[in-house]
């Protein structure tokens, strides 16, 4: 599974947890489709719910003007990842990471999200 599909597969799981509170297992289950579950789709959702205080914190300190309950689930997810991977990710540049997180806001949120995703988590890698 390529990286950018795994990410959108780890949106996907993410938020069917933020919806529905399914454990991380049955998630990553639905999402891929009768397949085996990729490692690094695995590890990046079961690494964000393993850190997900730490995480929502950050993104909490980096909002301007937004509180972090009024985010959209969609958003809130896709910084989710990216945030979790900035700070724990060892394999791939801070400018990738913000990168695929901005392509897949576009696929996945609204005209807005793009430009969002990508202010969050610069500030995020800075900081």
């Amino acid at each position: 599974m390529k990286r950018r599909v795994a990410r959108e597969k780890a949106l996907q799981a993410l938020f069917q947890i933020d919806m529905s509170g399914i454990e991380p297992q049955e998630a990553l289950v639905n999402v891929v489709d009768g397949e085996e579950v990729d490692a690094f789709l695995e590890g990046l959702v079961l690494g964000f719910m393993e850190n997900k205080e730490k995480i929502d914190g950050i993104i909490r300190e980096n909002l301007e003007k937004w509180s972090f309950d009024r985010l959209a689930k969609v958003d809130r997810n896709i910084l989710r990842i990216g945030t979790f991977e900035l700070l724990f990710g060892e394999d791939a540049p801070d400018k990738v990471v913000i990168n695929e997180a901005v392509e897949i806001a576009k696929t996945f949120g609204d005209d807005q999200s793009s430009k969002f995703v990508n202010g969050v988590l610069s500030k995020v890698s800075q900081s």
